[in-house]
């Protein structure tokens, strides 16, 4: 499998490019906060807001015709519990932010169960703002029964409330599609005075188990060599019989299929796992306690500091490898909500194995997908904004410099090696834009046709275009069909000369319309020079200007649109909100 990133909406991307039950692992973690601010978590390099991000806040949490949609598809989709659970809580909630938020979490986490294999997991993050209500979700769309945790994650060292207990955890639920899922049951070390307590010196400086052999034996007499004495202590006479636990064999590493009971106990005795004592009642169990040792990890991961020293077998404090990210932390990267690395090092190796795949639909900075490729799974990761597809990028190939990332279908990918990874989807603001030209001219071009409208030049194939990169077809004219043909140019720099080409290419085919579609600013020659090619009457919608200059960013924002007599032109591509509401603070979820 090649790993993927993709930009866009990960419920359109769901749907459309994850194949059922091909997934092993989700991690998600949504964004959402009581402050609009909080969910707007990049900046252009100029300090402007996201527009993508700005869309999809506008679209997906905010109730309003998205929601709306998204509400009646909830009850059209077969899962009736869902349906009626959901339809429950807008009764008691409204028409509300939190119930927009729950309404789209609500088609995802549909969408994230239908790819999850029969033996994956889903671990979902969240802070006390909606985890209430997303368990209750959680729950219809995977079934109560396949609950299997919540844990608690410590994610700050103080948070100073005057007024309430100081909210310093996050929680994360963790649920499986199935009965039969993977669990590698993971450990964490025992506490230096619980070993000091219950635990004997060794010769080495270590300690050691000290267990007399009542651990080796199970209560009942029995017939046969379980009941038999072995090395002069006699089972039967104290009422027990020989019976070594399967975890006994488990710590020591040792496959005791077709032994008798006896046997067992003389390859214990001979790899210095039982001692035996003059004068002791039984025989004793002991072995080397490792760091590696412990109990099994529990659903409350809080480092706490100042508590190095006091875990067996390192340095560390406890639960310091899940620690929040500390301001000066050379692994912070400037994104407001990243998690540690070793927070979902610790998820994926609990419920995946290697060769496995992993999936955050929300990736932000991209830690998941750099600790499932540190972990040697395979990976995919969405994200609705090219700044956090960019730098998941960057700090992909940053991290393992093996790694190239390509473009599905380019050149490049066909070249590509076993270690290259796609970056896949549509731009969904001007960075995103800039990025498509940069990695593929071609692909930016089928895209750029698409956003006025018209259909790729002889289909979209690479070759001599004739300064022609898309076609509209808007009405029929005078006992003829008129034309509107579309140049796009990606580069960083336009002139007045591409205008002149444009109105030869408009002559050559007679055209009735021409449309300029930059990436760049165009100059004040260049608008000059367009207006000069005059107007086309349309016979039955009016006058348009017969070369149009569009932009880009314009064509994303909604600014600006292609004029031409096509009645059926009504909606943009791509929708946005207009930038001055990016800052506006969010009224209140209810």
């Amino acid at each position: 499998m090649t790993n993927r990133l993709y930009y866009g909406d990960n419920l359109e991307i769901l749907r459309k490019e994850i194949k059922d039950e091909s997934v092993d692992l989700i991690y998600l973690d949504p964004p959402f906060n009581s402050k609009r601010d909080y969910n707007l978590l990049f900046k252009t390099p100029k300090g402007q807001q996201s527009d993508a991000q700005i869309t999809a806040f506008e679209d997906s949490w905010h109730w309003g015709p998205q929601a709306e949609r998204e509400f009646f598809e909830l009850q059209a989709q077969p899962n009736t519990d869902v349906a009626q659970m959901m339809q429950a809580l807008r009764d008691f909630l409204g028409t509300n932010d939190m119930m927009a938020y729950l309404t789209m979490m609500a088609n995802r986490l549909i969408e994230m169960q239908r790819v999850l294999k029969l033996t994956g997991s889903l671990y979902l993050h969240c802070d006390p703002t909606a985890s209430h209500y997303l368990k209750i979700v959680l729950d219809g769309v995977f079934g109560k029964e396949n609950f299997r945790s919540e844990i608690v994650w410590r994610r700050t060292g103080s948070h100073n409330k005057a007024v309430r207990w100081a909210p310093i955890h996050d929680t994360i639920f963790f649920y499986t599609k199935s009965e039969n899922y993977t669990w590698n049951n993971p450990k964490r070390p025992y506490m230096l005075g619980h070993i000091r307590d219950n635990f004997v010196p060794d010769e080495n400086g270590g300690y050691r188990t000290n267990y007399y052999g009542n651990v080796l034996t199970g209560s009942g007499t029995r017939n046969g060599e379980s009941g038999q004495p072995w090395k002069g202590f006699d089972p039967t006479a104290k009422g027990r019989h020989w019976a070594i636990p399967g975890a006994i064999w488990e710590e020591v590493g040792i496959d005791p299929e077709g032994l008798t009971q006896h046997q067992k106990l003389d390859v214990l005795l001979d790899k210095r796992f039982v001692r035996i004592e003059p004068g002791a009642a039984w025989p004793i169990y002991e072995r080397a306690i490792k760091p590696t040792d412990g109990p099994a990890t529990s659903d409350l991961w809080a480092y706490q500091p100042y508590t190095e020293g006091a875990v067996f077998g390192t340095d560390e404090g406890i639960d310091a490898d899940v620690s929040w990210i500390k301001p000066q932390d050379s692994e912070r990267l400037g994104y407001p909500t990243q998690k540690p690395l070793a927070l979902l090092e610790r998820i994926i190796q609990a419920s995946s194995n290697e060769g496995d795949v992993v999936l955050d639909p929300f990736c932000g900075c991209g830690t998941a997908v750099h600790a499932a490729e540190k972990l040697k799974r395979h990976w995919i990761g969405i994200d609705i904004t090219h700044l956090a597809i960019s730098l998941i990028e960057k700090r992909m190939k940053k991290a393992f410099p093996y790694l190239e990332a390509v473009v599905p279908g380019s050149k490049k990918a066909m070249q590509a090696g076993p270690n290259a990874f796609e970056v896949i989807g549509v731009p969904h603001d001007l960075e995103a834009a800039r990025d498509l030209a940069t990695r593929d001219k071609h692909q930016f071009q089928l895209w750029a046709v698409s956003l006025v409208g018209a259909q790729p030049y002889k289909g979209g194939v690479k070759g001599s275009d004739k300064g022609i990169d898309g076609l509209i077809f808007p009405e029929v004219a005078k006992a003829k069909t008129e034309k509107v043909v579309v140049s796009i140019k990606g580069g960083e720099s336009v002139g007045v000369a591409m205008i002149r080409d444009l109105k030869g290419v408009l002559s050559r085919e007679k055209a009735a319309i021409g449309l300029f579609v930059t990436l760049a600013e165009p100059t004040k020659e260049m608008v000059k020079e367009a207006a000069s090619a005059g107007m086309y009457e349309s016979p039955h919608h009016g006058a348009f200007p017969k070369l149009q200059i569009l932009t880009i960013e314009g064509l994303l924002s909604g600014k600006e649109r292609a004029q031409y007599p096509d009645m059926a032109y009504g909606a943009q591509t791509f929708k946005h909100a207009k930038k001055e509401q990016g800052v506006e603070q969010q009224k209140g979820l209810f």
